[in-house]
């Protein structure tokens, strides 16, 4: 069943950065009543994300790096432990995901695995993100990683037990983190 649709208003509010709009719309529900909806969406386009695993190593490579809306929301240094992700531009999600794996943990991974997409936010947040697995070795590293330009990146190669215990802790707190390593777990990718 799909709702009936109808757009009173879409205004653009800034696009400084990405797209901020305000849109009011009526929607009919099933049982026939309409009601209004005055809604802020903010459109950054799509991404893509990755975690890369060594079964042999047991470990996983996460990155960390400085996410202002964390710091504004009370993430005392900003600091976020996260996958390798970015936003797809006008890449395919595989050919993005290949690309910033090697920019941000410096390992030029093969063969990638698409998982799944979900909506992360999808109360006002227009992106849809592509989730991605692969298995990297030490053979792969083409550079250090750290990102490009305006980034600041470290790279974490780290036991999978003990990202699986920093989730736990609440040390790592990134939704796209904690979705990848709970996969991994439950596809018994690293057994």
């Amino acid at each position: 069943m799909s709702f009936n649709i109808e757009i009173i208003k879409d205004k653009i509010l800034s696009e400084n950065y990405f797209v901020l709009r305000n849109i009011t719309y009526d929607l009919t529900r099933s049982n026939g009543e309409v009601i209004r909806h005055k809604r802020e969406v903010y459109d950054r386009g799509n991404g893509a994300t990755i975690l890369l695993y060594n079964p042999g190593k047991q470990s996983v490579v996460l990155v960390r790096q400085f996410r202002v809306a964390t710091w504004v929301n009370g993430n005392a240094d900003g600091r976020l432990i996260e996958t390798c992700a970015g936003l797809l531009d006008d890449d395919e999600p595989e050919d993005c995901i290949r690309k910033e794996a090697v920019e941000e943990t410096g390992y030029q991974v093969s063969n990638v695995r698409k998982v799944f997409e979900l909506y992360m936010s999808p109360g006002g947040v227009t992106e849809l993100v592509h989730f991605f697995v692969a298995e990297y070795d030490d053979s792969q590293r083409a550079n250090a990683g750290g990102g490009v330009e305006d980034e600041d990146i470290d790279v974490l190669e780290m036991p999978f037990a003990q990202a699986l215990a920093m989730v736990k802790r609440g040390e790592i707190r990134d939704g796209k983190a904690v979705i990848l390593l709970q996969y991994l777990q439950s596809a018994g990718l690293m057994d």
